[in-house]
Formats: structure tokens, sequence, C-alpha cells
């Protein structure tokens, strides 16, 4: 099947490597745009950027760190330079590490708490703050990964959900301040996506049990977060903004 090309001419950044970062930036190559990957781990997104361009995409790779402002503005500026413009922002980075020590309200350390805001919402401030003068140029798009764990409630990973309801909150606004000037902000919630860390490190018993809480016959892919991606980035998803769209197989089913 010939993947349709709906982003030709256009440029996104995708801050976030790894499963869902990288079938995103992918997908979004595929259907015309140059891309910039960015990750913590600049050698895994160089190297996956290379594959994409051996294969004919446009797309390059670099080392960032979305704690750090400076380095998201970096990571800006270095589209823009090689680009020469900026339509789109993936933003999709998480602090990985913080989730794995995430506890309760009661268990959680303050360091763990201050590490995750600071990748997964002031970060994600950061992505949204340096992208959104080029998106108001060029009537962009901003899409944030959000997860369902920010309206499901959960006995653990309060610093996550914490930080993931926020993020809700600043697509809403950036669709409420910056969408009569044609920019559209998003956030994508998804449900068990299967990257290949998680098929590496899931046992596949307790995967068969997610699977057997789901409405859906299989559990997410990668694949199905860069497709919506790339839809709400498209002129397809021209009339959605500021919108919590729950990708999950419908693990949640909610207004």
């Amino acid at each position: 099947m010939r993947m349709m090309k709906r982003l030709d001419g256009k440029v996104a950044i995708v801050a976030g490597a790894g499963g869902i970062g990288t079938a995103t930036a992918l997908r979004l190559a595929q259907e015309g745009a140059g891309v910039l990957l960015g990750d913590l781990n600049g050698d895994a997104a160089k190297a996956d950027a290379e594959a994409m361009a051996a294969d004919g995409h446009k797309v390059i790779g670099m080392a960032y760190d979305q704690a750090d402002d400076a380095s998201v503005a970096s990571l800006v500026a270095r589209a823009v330079d090689h680009f020469g413009r900026l339509d789109f922002m993936h933003a999709n980075a998480a602090n990985m590490k913080a989730i794995r020590e995430d506890g309760d309200a009661v268990t959680i350390t303050l360091d763990t708490f201050d590490a995750t805001v600071a990748v997964n919402m002031r970060g994600v401030l950061s992505c949204a703050r340096h992208a959104l003068p080029h998106l108001v140029a060029n009537r962009g798009a901003f899409v944030v990964t959000s997860s369902s764990a920010a309206h499901m409630g959960e006995p653990e990973r309060v610093a996550y959900a914490m930080t993931k309801a926020a993020v809700n909150a600043l697509v809403r606004h950036i669709a409420s301040r910056w969408g009569k000037e044609g920019v559209r902000a998003n956030a994508i919630a998804p449900g068990m996506v299967m990257t290949a860390q998680i098929k590496q490190n899931m046992p596949v018993e307790f995967q068969k049990q997610v699977l057997a809480a789901h409405r859906h016959w299989r559990l997410g892919e990668s694949e199905d977060i860069a497709a919506m991606v790339a839809m709400l980035f498209s002129p397809d998803g021209e009339w959605i903004n500021g919108q919590v769209l729950a990708v999950d197989g419908g693990a949640s089913i909610r207004p």
C-alpha cells in the first residue's frame, strides 16, 4: 500500500525517540515531511535517523535534554537551520528512570517528583514555548504524548499522572490562545503500547492478562500512535483542536 503524502514540504520535530518517537518520525517522513528526531540518547536518535535517511527519507537526529530549556531551544534551532522552517512539534519524551522510581503520594521522594516534572511537564512547556513562534508563522500543530493515567486514577505513579494531566491542560491553553491564528494543539493518551523495550521486559503471561482486561483484540503498537500524530498534523486533522484523544483500544471509554 502506497503511503499518502499529506505532509509534503512540511517539517516536524519528534522530541523523544525510542518506540513511539521513532515510529512517529518514520511515519511523518513517509508522508513527506522533513523530520528532526531528538533524544537524550543522541547516538540512538542519530542511528535511527540514519537508517531512515538510508531509505530515502529526510530525517536527521541529535541529542538534547528535555529537562534543559536551552537544550530544547537548540533542538528547535537545529530543525529550522537544517530544513528552513518548522511546522509541527511532537513532544513525546518522558523521564523513564523517574517512572520506575515513582510511587504514591506518601512514598515518592521529592527528588523523583522533581525529576518527573522537569521532563514530563516543564520540558513539554519548553517544547511548546520554543516551537510556537514557528507554529504560529506556519499555521502548524503541536501534539504531546499524554497518558490514560491522567484521568484513569492509579494507586501509584502519582508524579507521572500529575504531569500528564498538566500537559493536557497545556494543549487546551495553546488551542485557546493561538487557535485563531491557525495553531492546533492536541494530546494523545495511549493505552498499553508494546514497544520493543516493553515486549522484551514484560512477561508474556502478564501481556495476556493485560489483553484480557482490554475491550480490543490486541494491544497497541507504536505505529498506532504514529498514525494518530500524522493525522493530527495533516489537513485531515484541521478541525481537531484542544483535545485529549484516547488511542488505547477502548481501554478508557469516556466522553
